[in-house]
């Protein structure tokens, strides 16, 4: 886990990048946009996810989830419980905002049907589906990987 500012920012951007990497295909495979997205809009559109959940990540639901999972009743003193505590949490309040932020972006392209609850909530159990288990599997362990096998040992090599 991080332990400092830089090393926080950089497991941020890892977390982000991953997350918003299978969740960005996941969501335009489920909206059929691969066909008609060009290189150029998809990488646009890919930005400005980045940007919008990077910031999101970063002062808003990563914050408050943080002291959220740390209030929780769990054995605290276990990592791995501490990991499983925190990613739940970030899992919950990123799906939340992103799927707000997902809805938006299809009302300004293509338009719903149904009220905004039916499909806020139909979005948000779809990518939550994906979401935690890409969190717990995937994205997580290779962003606490790197961080302890290469951006730790750096960071020590120059504090020397």
């Amino acid at each position: 886990m991080p332990s400092n500012k830089k090393e926080e920012i950089i497991f941020g951007l890892m977390m982000v990048l991953g997350m918003v990497s299978i969740m960005f295909a996941y969501n335009a495979t489920l909206e059929g946009l691969w066909e008609e997205m060009t290189l150029v809009r998809g990488f646009a559109q890919f930005a400005l996810t980045f940007i919008v959940a990077f910031i999101m990540e970063a002062f808003v639901v990563g914050t408050t989830a943080r002291k959220i999972a740390l209030k929780l009743p769990y054995n605290k003193s276990k990592k791995f419980n501490n990991i499983i505590a925190i990613s739940t949490c970030m899992v919950i309040g990123m799906v939340s905002v992103m799927s707000v932020y997902g809805l938006i972006s299809k009302i300004a392209t293509s338009g719903i049907e149904g009220t905004l609850l039916s499909n806020y909530t139909n979005l948000l159990l779809l990518n939550f589906v994906v979401a935690y288990p890409a969190q717990l599997l995937i994205v997580g362990p290779v962003a606490r990987y790197i961080l302890t096998n290469f951006v730790k040992p750096s960071n020590n090599a120059v504090q020397l």
